[in-house]
């Protein structure tokens, strides 16, 4: 699968530029996408982009200086949960 590595890089940039307290999760490919980051904020909003390969997520996690995470080992974090059941109580 090919990916735009710059505008990846570029929306996840501005993500973190635009939030507090981020933080990378690196997820596994499947059967339909892409190994992905999935970056999530203090508040547990969030956003998600292909990155290609496990190498090239870690690596463009790493660049954007927040913590990286293997979503395998570590899970999501609870906030991401409770703003996605945030969400959908507004619909």
């Amino acid at each position: 699968m090919a990916v735009d590595q710059q505008a990846v890089r570029r929306h996840l940039g501005e993500f973190v530029d635009s939030r507090r307290g981020v933080e990378a999760y690196v997820e596994p490919p499947t059967n339909v996408t892409a190994t992905t980051v999935i970056l999530i904020a203090h508040d547990g909003e969030w956003t998600r982009r292909a990155a290609g390969s496990r190498q090239a997520a870690f690596e463009l996690a790493g660049s954007l200086g927040v913590p990286v995470y293997d979503v395998l080992q570590t899970g999501y974090p609870n906030r991401m949960r409770e703003w996605n059941s945030r969400q959908r109580k507004k619909d």
